[in-house]
């Protein structure tokens, strides 16, 4: 193979998304500040910036003023703010509003923006371009690389015009080594390069399991009469059973448009859950349904979040780098938002990497775990840090006492719950449980999985390596079949995995459809014996989400 080309940077940022946009423009503007020279550069596995970006998302612009004040002259798109919260209680049949003074204050939302998250992180691409950002989308970081002395000195990207053997076809390009004085990895929920971090450094010493959900979403254009701009709907409760942690939005965006979405904890424990299934179930609620009636189904995306909050944070720092925004776990649960604690973490971590490049020195970066234990994101995530383990109780006694850990305690229990177990360890036997009968699709409000795939846009070249990589190949049918019946069927919002047989039933086998995979990682967190790992494909594959 060809040797790989170098180009050095000060900072180098795996992935284009709130986390790293913030880091580069924090790097770029203390640079200027200071009329230092400091060279960043940004990779992106995504085929532009925003590409692979999915969130709900209500926005919490806290973290946006501080890093651009006058975000709103530079015309950033939060063009809806929050004008109303419903919080809806389901039954199969019926629906019932949680008054507002009941609420804890983390459910409210005045002075947030429903928004696009894909449209923020383009607008954000723009503004650390203009400050000499040099952003590089369609090139997936596929290794760390480590100098003498263990340090990460940096990543390479992937080889390009691999075949599927993994050998190099006419169409080959060695992949690129980018070196820097400091590596930030922001490649969001179970980064890939992260989780090896993670491992090497031992990073989650001391620390709690960090657990999942997976977020379904789908973008509507809807009738004009039904929008209601800026209305934000959450909803607890049917169709997910009380002792299955999950829950919906439905947030009225600008332009007719309704993003609507399902979260489903991955610690539940019927392998027959799917939780595509249960979202499109969802949306047939006399509640939810009447909103989506005569409108038009433009968009579909799916992608796990990191839900532990902070006891489930690793240690943020090794020699070389940090972890920043979701490739820690930075999301607070309790909110359903992240996106404004990416962009701090990023922020915290660039001021110290800049402090230490000023400085001359290139030690780790313990100013960055020390400012944010000294941030208003730290006071934010330990107010939210029982949230997670109360609902793991269930519905009802979870929602009462976190009720009180809020309203009564305000957040301040001298008790931290913990997590116990990681959500692969929580499916149970097939022989226990009862299979559960999901309905038919109609096409109208709900839909099929390959459908749903065919408008994320996602492509992969078919002539790749298969990026869905199994340790054992003989576990899928040893293993997962014949305790579980296959899970992976179900647990895909994308229908990567099938088990197929012969013409007579018989010799079952994985078939893997790595061309569908939406890059949401929930099979390299749920499979119970961590048998499939998820690596990187070549760059520009996956979903190209418009407006996500």
């Amino acid at each position: 193979m060809s040797e790989r080309e170098s180009m050095q940077y000060d900072v180098v940022i795996v992935g284009a998304g709130p986390a790293g946009l913030a880091a580069a423009i924090r790097l770029k503007q203390l640079a200027a500040q200071h009329n230092r020279e400091v060279s960043v550069c940004i990779l992106e596995k995504g085929s532009e910036v925003g590409a692979h970006i999915l969130s709900g998302a209500v926005f919490d612009p806290r973290a946006l003023e501080e890093l651009l004040p006058d975000w709103q002259a530079l015309g950033a798109p939060l063009n809806a703010p929050v004008t109303e919260d419903r919080f809806l209680l389901l039954t199969a049949t019926a629906s019932y509003k949680i008054p507002g003074f009941m609420l804890p204050g983390c459910f409210l939302n005045h002075g947030n923006y429903v928004i696009s998250l894909g449209n923020l992180c383009r607008w954000l691409g723009q503004q650390a371009e203009t400050l000499g950002v040099e952003i590089f989308p369609g090139f997936a970081a596929a290794e760390v690389l480590y100098d003498d002395n263990g340090s990460v000195k940096g990543v390479a990207t992937g080889d390009m015009g691999l075949g599927k053997d993994g050998k190099p076809t006419g169409a080959h390009q060695p992949g690129m080594e980018l070196h820097g004085r400091y590596t930030f990895f922001a490649e969001g929920c179970r980064g890939h390069l992260g989780k090896q971090l993670q491992e090497r450094f031992r990073l989650r010493e001391g620390v709690d399991p960090q657990v999942y959900g997976i977020g379904l979403k789908e973008l509507w254009e809807i009738k004009p009469e039904k929008h209601q701009k800026g209305l934000v709907i959450h909803t607890a409760g049917w169709p997910l059973d009380n002792s299955t942690y999950g829950g919906s939005f439905c947030y009225h965006m600008e332009d007719n448009l309704v993003a609507i979405g399902y979260v489903v904890g991955l610690a539940y424990r019927n392998p027959y859950l799917s939780p595509y299934e249960e979202f499109q179930r969802y949306k047939t609620h006399p509640a939810i349904r009447p909103f989506l009636e005569g409108g038009k189904r433009i968009a579909y995306g799916a992608r796990a979040i990191a839900a532990g909050g902070l006891q489930s944070l690793p240690k943020l720092t090794f020699p070389g780098g940090c972890l920043i925004g979701d490739d820690a776990g930075f999301l607070n649960a309790s909110r359903i938002k992240g996106s404004h604690a990416a962009i701090k973490s990023g922020m915290l971590a660039a001021e110290a990497a800049f402090d230490a490049m000023k400085s001359e020195e290139s030690d780790e970066l313990t100013a960055y775990t020390r400012t944010f234990r000294a941030s208003w994101l730290y006071d934010e995530l330990h107010r939210a840090r029982n949230f997670k383990p109360w609902m793991s109780k269930g519905l009802l006694t979870g929602s009462l006492m976190f009720g009180v850990d809020q309203v009564v305690l305000r957040g301040r229990a001298p008790w931290t719950l913990h997590h116990q177990h990681a959500d692969n360890e929580t499916l149970t036997n097939k022989k226990l449980v009862r299979p559960i009968d999901y309905p038919k699709p109609d096409g109208v409000i709900s839909f099929d999985r390959l459908s749903s795939v065919f408008i994320s846009n996602t492509n992969h070249s078919e002539d790749q390596p298969c990026h869905l990589t199994l340790k054992d190949e003989t576990v899928p049918i040893r293993v997962n079949l014949e305790f579980y019946d296959a899970p992976e069927q179900r647990y895909c919002p994308a229908g990567v995995y099938e088990i197929v047989r012969d013409a007579n039933g018989e010799n079952p086998r994985l078939q893997i459809n790595a061309q569908n995979c939406v890059h949401c990682k929930t099979c390299d967190i749920k499979d119970p014996t961590q048998n499939i790992v998820w690596v990187t494909p070549e760059g520009g594959g996956g979903p190209n989400y418009p407006g996500m």
